[in-house]
């Protein structure tokens, strides 16, 4: 198989895979704050709380977060895909179309995520064109009046209502 159909395979069954959105945040050397959609989000540890992401290595804000120390990921909410959008913009203010404060662990929180996650960084390793960034959670918070965002086929939005109506939850 060549390597260009191999690729847009691996697009195509990843594309098809049904997973949330998130906005992970942090800060240059200044202060000012950066961020970007990110939908690699993994839990990776219970016992103590670990999660990962990968960052592309062409993105320009590459050096703050594989650098910074720390960062905040926001598991957007149903109702933030057009922030989602947003966030995953070239050339655009991400911060000036939203609401968000600076926490006490010094990183942009956006408000009306479903949930977010204030982590320092565990360990970054380089794979392939990506780093992933492992984090220890410090802090998280959720909004328990909000339901999550669903992404699948490029497209965000609302867990559709019938996927609860179907067979008895996993417990």
């Amino acid at each position: 198989m060549q390597k260009q159909e191999s690729q847009n395979l691996f697009k195509k069954i990843l594309g098809n895979y049904p997973t949330g959105v998130t906005i992970v945040t942090t800060t240059t050397e200044s202060g000012k704050p950066v961020g970007l959609t990110v939908s690699s989000f993994a839990s990776v540890s219970l016992d103590p709380l670990k999660v990962l992401w990968s960052i592309d290595h062409g993105v320009s804000t590459l050096k703050e977060f594989t650098e910074g120390g720390k960062f905040a990921i926001h598991v957007l909410a149903e109702d933030q895909a057009e922030l989602c959008r947003t966030f995953a913009s070239k050339n655009v203010d991400r911060f000036s179309s939203c609401d968000w404060k600076m926490s006490s662990n010094g990183l942009p929180i956006i408000d009306g995520a479903f949930g977010v996650l204030e982590c320092t960084t565990f360990k970054a390793i380089e794979a392939g064109d990506h780093t992933v960034l492992i984090g220890d959670v410090k802090n998280l918070t959720v909004n328990e009046e909000k339901d999550p965002m669903l992404y699948h086929r490029r497209v965000f939005g609302p867990i559709p209502e019938e996927f609860y109506n179907q067979k008895q939850p996993v417990s």
